[in-house]
Protein backbone atom coordinates (compact mmCIF):
# COMPACT_ATOMS: atom_id res chain seq x y z
CA UNK A 1 0.00 0.00 0.00
CA UNK A 2 1.36 3.36 -0.92
CA UNK A 3 2.38 5.61 1.50
CA UNK A 4 0.01 8.79 1.71
CA UNK A 5 2.07 11.99 1.48
CA UNK A 6 1.56 14.30 4.78
CA UNK A 7 1.12 17.75 3.95
CA UNK A 8 -0.24 19.74 6.76
CA UNK A 9 -2.56 22.52 6.49
CA UNK A 10 -1.30 25.77 8.01
CA UNK A 11 -4.63 28.23 10.27
CA UNK A 12 -4.37 32.11 10.21
CA UNK A 13 -6.49 33.03 13.38
CA UNK A 14 -8.92 36.07 12.60
CA UNK A 15 -10.81 36.22 15.27
CA UNK A 16 -8.86 39.13 16.73
CA UNK A 17 -9.16 41.24 13.72
CA UNK A 18 -11.52 40.49 10.88
CA UNK A 19 -14.02 38.53 12.71
CA UNK A 20 -14.88 41.12 14.66
CA UNK A 21 -14.32 43.38 12.24
CA UNK A 22 -17.31 41.73 10.38
CA UNK A 23 -19.26 41.05 12.68
CA UNK A 24 -18.99 44.32 15.00
CA UNK A 25 -17.74 46.57 13.58
CA UNK A 26 -14.15 46.37 15.12
CA UNK A 27 -15.70 47.09 18.21
CA UNK A 28 -13.66 44.19 20.73
CA UNK A 29 -11.29 46.24 22.99
CA UNK A 30 -7.70 45.34 23.49
CA UNK A 31 -8.51 44.48 27.11
CA UNK A 32 -11.34 41.76 26.06
CA UNK A 33 -8.32 40.15 23.96
CA UNK A 34 -5.66 40.49 26.21
CA UNK A 35 -6.77 37.32 28.60
CA UNK A 36 -7.19 35.03 26.41
CA UNK A 37 -3.73 35.54 24.19
CA UNK A 38 -1.63 33.50 26.32
CA UNK A 39 -4.01 30.14 25.55
CA UNK A 40 -3.98 31.24 21.94
CA UNK A 41 -0.34 31.20 21.88
CA UNK A 42 -0.03 27.59 22.72
CA UNK A 43 -2.50 26.42 19.77
CA UNK A 44 0.72 26.56 16.94
CA UNK A 45 -1.58 28.80 14.56
CA UNK A 46 0.46 30.11 11.15
CA UNK A 47 -0.43 33.21 12.09
CA UNK A 48 -2.93 35.61 13.83
CA UNK A 49 -4.42 38.33 12.37
CA UNK A 50 -4.63 40.67 14.91
CA UNK A 51 -4.19 44.48 13.45
CA UNK A 52 -4.55 46.26 10.09
CA UNK A 53 -7.74 46.75 8.25
CA UNK A 54 -10.07 48.84 10.08
CA UNK A 55 -8.80 48.24 14.05
CA UNK A 56 -6.45 51.14 13.49
CA UNK A 57 -9.34 53.54 13.11
CA UNK A 58 -11.48 52.02 15.13
CA UNK A 59 -9.53 52.42 18.19
CA UNK A 60 -8.42 55.74 17.67
CA UNK A 61 -12.08 56.93 16.91
CA UNK A 62 -14.30 55.00 18.91
CA UNK A 63 -12.29 52.88 21.61
CA UNK A 64 -10.09 55.77 22.55
CA UNK A 65 -7.12 53.72 22.19
CA UNK A 66 -3.66 54.05 20.98
CA UNK A 67 -3.46 51.37 18.39
CA UNK A 68 0.28 51.20 18.45
CA UNK A 69 0.00 50.00 21.89
CA UNK A 70 -2.47 47.31 21.19
CA UNK A 71 -0.28 45.79 18.93
CA UNK A 72 2.87 46.22 21.23
CA UNK A 73 0.95 44.20 24.22
CA UNK A 74 -0.02 41.26 21.54
CA UNK A 75 3.42 41.32 20.75
CA UNK A 76 4.31 41.10 24.38
CA UNK A 77 1.55 38.35 25.16
CA UNK A 78 2.29 36.33 21.77
CA UNK A 79 5.90 34.61 22.40
CA UNK A 80 5.89 31.81 19.65
CA UNK A 81 3.06 32.75 16.89
CA UNK A 82 3.47 35.02 14.18
CA UNK A 83 1.49 38.34 14.09
CA UNK A 84 -0.14 39.21 10.55
CA UNK A 85 -2.09 42.82 9.24
CA UNK A 86 -3.76 43.79 6.59
CA UNK A 87 -2.43 46.31 4.51
CA UNK A 88 -4.39 48.42 1.60
CA UNK A 89 -1.44 48.82 -0.74
CA UNK A 90 -0.62 52.80 -1.38
CA UNK A 91 -3.75 53.30 0.92
CA UNK A 92 -2.14 52.30 4.05
CA UNK A 93 -4.87 51.80 6.07
CA UNK A 94 -6.73 54.99 4.61
CA UNK A 95 -8.74 55.62 1.95
CA UNK A 96 -6.31 58.20 -0.53
CA UNK A 97 -2.69 57.14 -1.66
CA UNK A 98 0.14 58.64 0.59
CA UNK A 99 3.59 59.41 -0.18
CA UNK A 100 6.26 56.55 -0.85
CA UNK A 101 7.82 57.79 2.34
CA UNK A 102 4.80 57.39 4.34
CA UNK A 103 4.36 53.77 3.33
CA UNK A 104 7.55 52.90 3.65
CA UNK A 105 8.24 54.50 7.37
CA UNK A 106 4.85 52.57 8.39
CA UNK A 107 5.74 49.35 7.26
CA UNK A 108 9.37 50.13 9.15
CA UNK A 109 7.19 51.17 12.23
CA UNK A 110 4.58 48.03 11.80
CA UNK A 111 7.54 45.17 12.01
CA UNK A 112 9.43 47.09 14.60
CA UNK A 113 6.51 47.03 16.58
CA UNK A 114 5.37 43.41 16.97
CA UNK A 115 4.24 42.34 12.93
CA UNK A 116 5.65 39.33 11.37
CA UNK A 117 3.29 38.86 8.06
CA UNK A 118 2.06 42.10 6.10
CA UNK A 119 -0.48 41.06 4.07
CA UNK A 120 -1.17 43.61 1.23
CA UNK A 121 -3.64 44.55 -1.32
CA UNK A 122 -5.06 47.09 -3.77
CA UNK A 123 -8.53 47.39 -4.41
CA UNK A 124 -7.93 47.60 -8.66
CA UNK A 125 -5.13 44.63 -8.27
CA UNK A 126 -2.88 46.91 -9.81
CA UNK A 127 0.66 45.63 -8.55
CA UNK A 128 2.36 49.20 -8.93
CA UNK A 129 0.48 50.01 -5.89
CA UNK A 130 2.11 47.07 -4.49
CA UNK A 131 6.06 47.79 -4.74
CA UNK A 132 6.55 49.99 -2.39
CA UNK A 133 4.94 48.16 0.85
CA UNK A 134 6.65 44.64 -0.57
CA UNK A 135 10.10 46.53 -1.07
CA UNK A 136 9.91 47.88 2.20
CA UNK A 137 8.85 44.58 3.88
CA UNK A 138 11.84 43.04 1.79
CA UNK A 139 14.30 45.74 3.56
CA UNK A 140 13.29 45.18 6.90
CA UNK A 141 13.58 41.83 6.57
CA UNK A 142 17.11 42.15 5.16
CA UNK A 143 17.81 44.54 7.50
CA UNK A 144 16.20 42.72 11.07
CA UNK A 145 15.22 39.03 9.61
CA UNK A 146 11.55 40.21 10.68
CA UNK A 147 8.99 40.68 8.18
CA UNK A 148 7.24 38.82 5.45
CA UNK A 149 5.10 40.45 2.24
CA UNK A 150 1.97 38.14 1.25
CA UNK A 151 0.67 39.64 -1.32
CA UNK A 152 -3.39 39.74 -1.44
CA UNK A 153 -5.45 39.78 -4.85
CA UNK A 154 -8.78 40.66 -4.35
CA UNK A 155 -11.38 38.09 -6.01
CA UNK A 156 -13.73 38.90 -7.93
CA UNK A 157 -15.96 38.06 -10.99
CA UNK A 158 -15.99 39.44 -14.73
CA UNK A 159 -14.73 37.87 -17.92
CA UNK A 160 -11.77 39.65 -17.96
CA UNK A 161 -11.00 38.17 -14.43
CA UNK A 162 -10.00 34.40 -15.96
CA UNK A 163 -7.85 31.89 -15.00
CA UNK A 164 -4.95 32.75 -17.24
CA UNK A 165 -5.35 36.71 -15.81
CA UNK A 166 -5.23 34.61 -12.02
CA UNK A 167 -2.28 32.61 -13.37
CA UNK A 168 -0.56 35.37 -14.56
CA UNK A 169 -0.91 37.64 -12.08
CA UNK A 170 0.30 35.11 -9.24
CA UNK A 171 3.16 34.35 -11.61
CA UNK A 172 4.03 38.46 -11.63
CA UNK A 173 3.77 38.53 -7.70
CA UNK A 174 6.24 35.67 -7.30
CA UNK A 175 8.38 37.54 -9.14
CA UNK A 176 7.91 40.66 -7.43
CA UNK A 177 9.56 38.77 -4.47
CA UNK A 178 6.61 38.35 -2.28
CA UNK A 179 7.25 35.46 0.33
CA UNK A 180 3.20 34.08 -0.07
CA UNK A 181 0.13 34.69 -1.68
CA UNK A 182 -3.36 35.38 -0.92
CA UNK A 183 -7.05 34.95 -2.62
CA UNK A 184 -8.71 37.32 -1.05
CA UNK A 185 -12.81 36.98 -1.13
CA UNK A 186 -13.99 39.33 0.38
CA UNK A 187 -17.50 39.27 -0.29
CA UNK A 188 -17.89 35.42 -0.22
CA UNK A 189 -18.37 34.55 -4.10
CA UNK A 190 -15.54 31.97 -4.43
CA UNK A 191 -17.63 28.88 -4.60
CA UNK A 192 -16.51 25.19 -4.20
CA UNK A 193 -15.35 24.18 -7.87
CA UNK A 194 -14.40 27.20 -8.93
CA UNK A 195 -11.89 27.27 -5.84
CA UNK A 196 -10.49 24.36 -7.32
CA UNK A 197 -9.78 25.54 -10.60
CA UNK A 198 -8.78 28.61 -9.10
CA UNK A 199 -6.11 27.45 -6.72
CA UNK A 200 -5.02 25.01 -9.80
CA UNK A 201 -3.88 27.29 -11.61
CA UNK A 202 -2.40 29.97 -9.59
CA UNK A 203 -0.24 26.75 -8.26
CA UNK A 204 0.81 26.68 -11.98
CA UNK A 205 1.81 30.24 -12.39
CA UNK A 206 3.81 30.28 -8.52
CA UNK A 207 5.90 28.14 -6.11
CA UNK A 208 4.95 30.27 -3.21
CA UNK A 209 2.60 29.11 -0.40
CA UNK A 210 -0.90 30.02 -1.19
CA UNK A 211 -3.58 31.58 1.27
CA UNK A 212 -7.06 30.97 0.64
CA UNK A 213 -9.31 34.00 2.60
CA UNK A 214 -13.20 33.95 2.25
CA UNK A 215 -15.90 35.03 4.00
CA UNK A 216 -19.33 33.04 5.02
CA UNK A 217 -21.47 35.44 3.68
CA UNK A 218 -23.05 33.85 1.17
CA UNK A 219 -23.01 30.14 3.36
CA UNK A 220 -19.64 28.14 1.19
CA UNK A 221 -17.01 28.99 2.34
CA UNK A 222 -16.18 25.63 4.92
CA UNK A 223 -16.85 23.79 1.16
CA UNK A 224 -14.66 26.60 -0.70
CA UNK A 225 -12.13 26.04 1.66
CA UNK A 226 -12.05 22.27 1.20
CA UNK A 227 -11.58 22.54 -1.73
CA UNK A 228 -9.29 24.83 -2.05
CA UNK A 229 -6.81 22.86 0.75
CA UNK A 230 -7.40 19.72 -1.82
CA UNK A 231 -6.25 21.77 -4.82
CA UNK A 232 -3.24 22.81 -3.28
CA UNK A 233 -3.80 25.49 -0.92
CA UNK A 234 -1.25 25.78 2.26
CA UNK A 235 -3.05 28.07 4.69
CA UNK A 236 -6.47 29.09 5.46
CA UNK A 237 -7.65 31.61 7.33
CA UNK A 238 -10.72 30.91 10.08
CA UNK A 239 -12.33 32.34 13.30
CA UNK A 240 -12.83 30.91 16.38
CA UNK A 241 -16.70 29.59 16.34
CA UNK A 242 -18.44 32.23 18.50
CA UNK A 243 -17.30 34.96 15.89
CA UNK A 244 -17.33 33.03 12.61
CA UNK A 245 -20.19 32.01 9.83
CA UNK A 246 -22.11 34.59 8.79
CA UNK A 247 -20.01 37.61 7.86
CA UNK A 248 -17.54 36.58 9.24
CA UNK A 249 -14.98 33.65 8.33
CA UNK A 250 -15.66 29.68 8.37
CA UNK A 251 -15.50 28.15 12.05
CA UNK A 252 -11.54 26.99 13.12
CA UNK A 253 -12.97 23.97 15.00
CA UNK A 254 -14.90 22.81 12.65
CA UNK A 255 -12.36 23.17 9.96
CA UNK A 256 -9.61 21.33 11.90
CA UNK A 257 -12.30 18.48 12.75
CA UNK A 258 -12.92 18.49 9.21
CA UNK A 259 -9.16 17.57 8.34
CA UNK A 260 -8.23 15.20 11.50
CA UNK A 261 -6.89 12.26 10.00
CA UNK A 262 -6.44 13.11 7.00
CA UNK A 263 -3.18 14.07 4.97
CA UNK A 264 -4.36 17.84 5.52
CA UNK A 265 -4.59 17.26 9.55
CA UNK A 266 -3.73 20.54 10.93
CA UNK A 267 -2.46 18.94 14.33
CA UNK A 268 -4.12 21.95 16.25
CA UNK A 269 -5.60 20.55 19.57
CA UNK A 270 -9.89 20.29 19.66
CA UNK A 271 -9.38 20.74 23.48
CA UNK A 272 -7.84 23.73 23.57
CA UNK A 273 -9.27 25.86 20.79
CA UNK A 274 -12.70 24.77 22.89
CA UNK A 275 -11.06 26.40 25.66
CA UNK A 276 -10.73 29.48 23.44
CA UNK A 277 -14.01 29.44 22.52
CA UNK A 278 -15.51 29.35 25.89
CA UNK A 279 -13.73 32.64 26.76
CA UNK A 280 -15.02 34.33 23.52
CA UNK A 281 -18.87 33.12 24.03
CA UNK A 282 -19.34 35.71 26.79
CA UNK A 283 -18.00 38.39 24.73
CA UNK A 284 -20.04 37.00 21.64
CA UNK A 285 -23.41 37.26 24.21
CA UNK A 286 -22.38 40.70 25.19
CA UNK A 287 -22.41 42.25 21.78
CA UNK A 288 -25.87 40.32 20.67
CA UNK A 289 -27.62 41.94 24.10
CA UNK A 290 -26.32 45.80 23.58
CA UNK A 291 -26.94 45.29 19.71
CA UNK A 292 -23.37 46.03 18.51
CA UNK A 293 -23.74 42.07 17.10
CA UNK A 294 -27.14 41.70 14.77
CA UNK A 295 -28.23 38.45 13.89
CA UNK A 296 -28.77 39.56 10.22
CA UNK A 297 -25.23 39.40 9.51
CA UNK A 298 -24.90 36.12 11.71
CA UNK A 299 -26.65 34.07 8.45
CA UNK A 300 -26.57 33.43 5.09
CA UNK A 301 -26.99 36.14 2.50
CA UNK A 302 -27.69 34.54 -0.98
CA UNK A 303 -28.44 38.09 -2.99
CA UNK A 304 -24.35 37.84 -2.04
CA UNK A 305 -24.02 35.55 -5.10
CA UNK A 306 -27.26 36.65 -7.30
CA UNK A 307 -25.62 40.12 -7.45
CA UNK A 308 -21.93 39.94 -6.47
CA UNK A 309 -21.88 42.72 -4.22
CA UNK A 310 -20.25 42.34 -0.43
CA UNK A 311 -22.52 42.03 2.39
CA UNK A 312 -21.14 45.49 4.19
CA UNK A 313 -22.02 47.22 0.48
CA UNK A 314 -25.50 45.59 0.43
CA UNK A 315 -26.17 47.28 3.80
CA UNK A 316 -24.36 50.50 3.20
CA UNK A 317 -27.01 51.01 -0.16
CA UNK A 318 -29.75 50.03 2.23
CA UNK A 319 -29.35 52.92 4.44
CA UNK A 320 -28.30 55.16 1.87
CA UNK A 321 -31.87 54.73 0.59
CA UNK A 322 -33.54 54.98 3.63
CA UNK A 323 -32.22 58.07 4.67
CA UNK A 324 -33.85 59.41 1.19
CA UNK A 325 -37.09 57.78 1.50
CA UNK A 326 -36.57 55.32 -1.14
CA UNK A 327 -36.48 52.10 0.19
CA UNK A 328 -38.26 50.91 -3.52
CA UNK A 329 -35.62 52.25 -5.54
CA UNK A 330 -33.81 48.91 -3.65
CA UNK A 331 -33.91 46.30 -6.46
CA UNK A 332 -33.22 49.43 -9.25
CA UNK A 333 -29.88 50.66 -7.54
CA UNK A 334 -28.96 46.39 -7.41
CA UNK A 335 -29.52 46.37 -11.47
CA UNK A 336 -27.38 49.72 -11.75
CA UNK A 337 -24.44 48.62 -9.58
CA UNK A 338 -22.71 45.96 -12.53
CA UNK A 339 -23.23 48.97 -14.85
CA UNK A 340 -21.19 51.71 -12.83
CA UNK A 341 -18.87 49.10 -12.25
CA UNK A 342 -18.27 47.75 -15.88
CA UNK A 343 -17.96 51.86 -16.66
CA UNK A 344 -15.44 52.06 -14.07
CA UNK A 345 -13.24 49.41 -15.74
CA UNK A 346 -14.81 46.37 -13.86
CA UNK A 347 -12.62 46.80 -11.06
CA UNK A 348 -13.07 44.10 -7.65
CA UNK A 349 -15.83 45.70 -5.15
CA UNK A 350 -13.72 46.02 -2.21
CA UNK A 351 -13.31 48.91 -0.21
CA UNK A 352 -12.66 51.58 -1.22
CA UNK A 353 -13.75 50.53 -4.87
CA UNK A 354 -16.66 49.31 -3.33
CA UNK A 355 -18.15 52.40 -1.52
CA UNK A 356 -17.37 54.20 -4.46
CA UNK A 357 -19.38 52.31 -6.99
CA UNK A 358 -22.54 51.39 -4.54
CA UNK A 359 -22.53 55.78 -3.68
CA UNK A 360 -22.66 56.14 -7.56
CA UNK A 361 -25.47 53.61 -8.41
CA UNK A 362 -27.59 54.64 -5.75
CA UNK A 363 -26.93 58.76 -7.24
CA UNK A 364 -27.13 57.49 -10.46
CA UNK A 365 -30.93 55.94 -9.73
CA UNK A 366 -31.99 58.49 -7.13
CA UNK A 367 -31.24 61.48 -9.98
CA UNK A 368 -32.92 59.88 -12.74
CA UNK A 369 -30.50 60.19 -14.87
CA UNK A 370 -26.89 58.71 -15.15
CA UNK A 371 -24.05 60.32 -13.73
CA UNK A 372 -26.35 63.50 -13.34
CA UNK A 373 -24.46 64.34 -10.21
CA UNK A 374 -20.24 62.75 -10.03
CA UNK A 375 -18.84 62.26 -6.92
CA UNK A 376 -15.78 63.23 -5.92
CA UNK A 377 -14.63 59.43 -5.22
CA UNK A 378 -15.80 58.59 -9.07
CA UNK A 379 -13.98 61.62 -10.74
CA UNK A 380 -10.66 60.65 -8.66
CA UNK A 381 -11.00 56.66 -10.13
CA UNK A 382 -12.08 58.09 -13.58
CA UNK A 383 -9.33 60.65 -13.75
CA UNK A 384 -6.85 57.02 -12.80
CA UNK A 385 -6.12 58.52 -9.10
CA UNK A 386 -6.04 55.11 -7.61
CA UNK A 387 -4.56 53.17 -10.36
CA UNK A 388 -5.32 51.12 -14.00
CA UNK A 389 -8.53 48.35 -13.62
CA UNK A 390 -8.70 45.13 -15.71
CA UNK A 391 -10.44 47.16 -18.64
CA UNK A 392 -10.81 50.45 -19.83
CA UNK A 393 -13.15 53.13 -18.30
CA UNK A 394 -16.61 54.13 -20.56
CA UNK A 395 -14.65 56.88 -22.33
CA UNK A 396 -18.10 58.84 -22.62
CA UNK A 397 -18.41 59.02 -18.63
CA UNK A 398 -14.69 59.34 -17.92
CA UNK A 399 -15.06 62.72 -20.56
CA UNK A 400 -18.33 63.32 -18.01
CA UNK A 401 -16.44 63.06 -14.89
CA UNK A 402 -12.59 64.93 -15.63
CA UNK A 403 -13.76 66.98 -19.06
CA UNK A 404 -10.22 67.96 -20.71
CA UNK A 405 -7.94 66.79 -18.06
CA UNK A 406 -5.09 64.49 -18.26
CA UNK A 407 -5.83 61.00 -16.99
CA UNK A 408 -2.89 59.78 -14.89
CA UNK A 409 -1.58 56.40 -16.40
CA UNK A 410 1.61 56.34 -14.19
CA UNK A 411 1.52 54.88 -11.00
CA UNK A 412 -0.69 57.18 -9.02
CA UNK A 413 2.06 57.36 -5.79
CA UNK A 414 4.29 59.04 -8.54
CA UNK A 415 2.88 62.29 -8.43
CA UNK A 416 3.02 62.45 -4.83
CA UNK A 417 5.62 64.37 -3.11
CA UNK A 418 6.82 63.19 0.26
CA UNK A 419 4.93 64.00 3.14
CA UNK A 420 5.84 62.84 6.43
CA UNK A 421 7.79 65.81 7.33
CA UNK A 422 5.27 67.83 6.92
CA UNK A 423 2.90 65.80 8.79
CA UNK A 424 5.48 65.87 11.87
CA UNK A 425 5.52 69.68 11.87
CA UNK A 426 2.18 69.72 11.76
CA UNK A 427 1.40 67.62 15.34
CA UNK A 428 4.97 68.76 16.76
CA UNK A 429 3.64 69.56 20.11
CA UNK A 430 1.40 65.87 20.61
CA UNK A 431 3.86 63.47 19.25
CA UNK A 432 4.77 61.21 21.98
CA UNK A 433 6.06 58.30 20.18
CA UNK A 434 7.59 58.20 16.59
CA UNK A 435 4.31 56.54 15.42
CA UNK A 436 2.28 59.34 16.05
CA UNK A 437 2.63 60.70 12.94
CA UNK A 438 1.85 57.74 11.13
CA UNK A 439 -1.64 58.08 13.32
CA UNK A 440 -2.12 61.51 12.04
CA UNK A 441 -1.04 61.04 8.60
CA UNK A 442 -3.77 58.61 8.18
CA UNK A 443 -6.55 59.93 10.18
CA UNK A 444 -5.58 63.75 10.77
CA UNK A 445 -8.83 65.36 12.52
CA UNK A 446 -9.63 61.66 14.27
CA UNK A 447 -5.77 61.51 15.38
CA UNK A 448 -5.88 64.48 16.69
CA UNK A 449 -8.85 64.41 18.70
CA UNK A 450 -7.26 61.17 20.42
CA UNK A 451 -3.68 62.65 21.08
CA UNK A 452 -6.08 65.52 22.99
CA UNK A 453 -8.19 63.04 24.99
CA UNK A 454 -4.85 61.59 25.30
CA UNK A 455 -3.68 64.23 27.20
CA UNK A 456 -6.50 65.10 28.55
CA UNK A 457 -6.40 61.83 30.43
CA UNK A 458 -2.64 61.96 31.53
CA UNK A 459 -2.77 65.93 32.89
CA UNK A 460 -6.49 65.66 34.16
CA UNK A 461 -7.62 68.65 31.23
CA UNK A 462 -9.86 68.54 29.27
CA UNK A 463 -8.60 70.75 26.29
CA UNK A 464 -11.81 70.28 24.10
CA UNK A 465 -13.29 72.57 26.90
CA UNK A 466 -10.90 74.71 27.93
CA UNK A 467 -10.34 78.38 27.33
CA UNK A 468 -7.58 79.21 25.85
CA UNK A 469 -7.53 82.94 26.01
CA UNK A 470 -7.70 82.99 29.82
CA UNK A 471 -5.53 80.27 30.34
CA UNK A 472 -8.62 78.38 32.36
CA UNK A 473 -8.48 74.87 32.02
CA UNK A 474 -11.21 72.91 34.05
CA UNK A 475 -9.97 69.34 35.81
Amino acid sequence: MAEITKKPVKITETVLRDAHQSLIATRMTTEEMLPIVEKMDKVGYHSVECWGGATFDACLRFLKEDPWVRLRKFREGFKNTKLQMLFRGQNILGYNHYADDVVEYFVEKSIANGIDIIRIFDCFNDLRNLETCVNAAKREKERSGKGEAQIALAYTLGDAYTLDYWRETARRIEEMGADSLCIKDMAGLLIPYEADRLVRALREGTKIPIDIHTHYTSGVASMTLLKSIEAGADIIDTAISPFAMGTSQAATEVMVKTLEGTPYDTGLDLNLLSEIADYFRPIQEKYLANGRLSPKVMGVNIKTLLYQVPGGMLSNLVSQLKEAHAEDKYYDVLEEIPRVRKDLGEPPLVTPSSQIVGTQAVLNVLQGERYKMITKETRKVLKGEFGKTIKPFNPEVQKKAIGDEEPITCRPADLIAPQLENYRKEIKDYIRQDEDVLSYALFPQVAMDFFKYRDAQDKKVDETVSDKKNKSYPV
